[in-house]
């Protein structure tokens, strides 16, 4: 059976040629080899290609058959590596946690162990008859979260 680490030894020396990193690499009992990828620029379709083609031709079909998918890590998939949270400071963020509640902000930093967004909440101000909005930031372990998803708007 081909396993992950394989994969990714295989692929190292390309994706850090590329400039792109690892998001994910899944492989399934049947040998159904699924792996995700991205960069800081975005992820073309020629470099997924480039992927797929430099894994077939350094594993040997004829002694292990496998199907293989390599794709970007797109808008509708969680965030999962801090390189990912990274690229996108500045964009807004729905966060699960594993607790079952739910945020949403926007994403100011990021770092190994956790990450930062700014969450607007209505707060009632001294001397102030109404509720105010006020911007506040929230750090997020990424072990709290189930997961992070990009908010992707059409204004």
């Amino acid at each position: 059976m081909i396993t992950r680490e394989q994969i990714q030894n295989i692929i190292t020396p390309l994706i850090d040629e590329e400039g792109l990193f690892i998001v994910e690499i899944a492989v399934s009992l049947s040998n159904h080899i699924t792996i995700f990828i991205d960069s800081d620029e975005g992820v073309t379709i020629d470099q997924c290609i480039a992927v797929s083609r430099f894994i077939e031709q350094n594993l040997n079909r004829d002694e292990e058959d496998y199907e293989l998918d390599v794709s970007s890590a797109g808008l509708d998939l969680p965030l999962k590596v801090t390189r990912q949270y990274i690229k996108n400071i500045g964009r807004m963020v729905d966060v699960v946690y594993k607790n079952g509640r739910k945020n949403s902000g926007k994403l100011v930093t990021a770092n190994d162990t956790s990450f930062d967004i700014e969450v607007e909440r209505n707060v009632v101000v001294e001397g102030k008859k109404r509720k105010q909005l006020v911007a506040e930031i929230e750090n997020i372990k990424y072990s709290d979260i189930k997961s992070t998803k990009i908010v992707v708007s059409f204004r």
